[in-house]
C-alpha cells in the first residue's frame, strides 16, 4: 500500500499540530462560487442575433450513398417553398438554429459551387411551431468575395470568412444590411 500524502498546511499550523485544510478548502470553494456567478452574469450580456447566413450546396455531392444537393431551385419546387434545415451536424451551428425565433431573416447562400454567394432571402416562419423556415428568393445571386474581407469593411468580421465551415452563422444588423445593399450593385469581378 503506498504512503499516505502529506497535506499541505501553513508553518504556524503546522508547529501546533493543527490541522488547517478544512479552513482553505472552505475558502477556496467560496471563491469559486462567486466567480461561477461572474460567468452567469456574463452570459447574461451575451449578443442575441436576429440576422443569420444558412449555407447550402446547390451542386450534387454523395455523401454516405445519399446525394446532399440542395440549392434555392430545390426549395422553389418544394410546396409552399417551405422546407425544414436539417443535415447540421456540427454543434456550434445548431445551437445558433436553436436561438433562432420567429420572424429572423436568413441570406440563403450557396457554397461549394462555381459561383458561391446568397441566392434567397428567407425567414424563420412564424406559423410553424418546429419553426421551419419559409423562403422567398432574390431577383439575382449576390456573390461574396475575399476582396470585401481584405479590405477592412464592413463584412471584415464576417462569420463567412472567420468561420468558414459552418454551415449556419449569425450575423450583425450592419453585416445584413450591407450584404442586402449588395443586391443593387453589379457583382465583383
Amino acid at each position: 500500500m503506498p504512503p499516505k500524502k502529506r497535506t499541505r498546511s501553513s508553518k504556524s499550523t503546522a508547529e501546533s499540530g493543527i490541522n488547517d485544510a478544512s479552513k482553505t478548502t472552505g475558502s477556496r470553494r467560496k471563491a469559486a462560487g462567486s466567480v461561477k456567478n461572474g460567468n452567469k452574469d456574463t452570459a447574461d450580456t451575451a449578443p442575441e442575433y436576429s440576422h443569420w447566413l444558412m449555407k447550402s450546396e446547390p451542386e450534387s455531392r454523395f455523401e454516405n450513398g445519399i446525394d446532399v444537393k440542395f440549392g434555392i431551385e430545390d426549395l422553389k419546387a418544394l410546396p409552399d417553398q417551405t422546407g425544414c434545415w436539417d443535415g447540421v451536424r456540427n454543434y456550434q451551428a445548431r445551437n445558433f438554429m436553436r436561438q433562432m425565433k420567429e420572424g429572423h431573416l436568413a441570406f440563403f447562400y450557396h457554397s461549394n459551387c462555381k459561383e458561391p454567394g446568397v441566392a434567397g432571402l428567407m425567414k424563420v416562419d412564424p406559423f410553424d411551431p418546429y419553426q421551419d423556415l419559409f423562403f422567398f428568393s432574390l431577383p439575382h445571386c449576390i456573390t461574396t468575395s475575399f476582396k470585401i474581407c481584405t479590405k477592412g469593411g464592413p463584412l471584415k468580421n464576417l462569420a463567412l470568412f472567420t468561420r468558414a465551415r459552418l454551415s449556419v452563422q449569425p450575423l450583425t444588423k450592419e453585416e445584413f444590411d450591407y450584404i442586402q445593399s449588395l443586391e443593387d450593385k453589379e457583382p465583383f469581378e
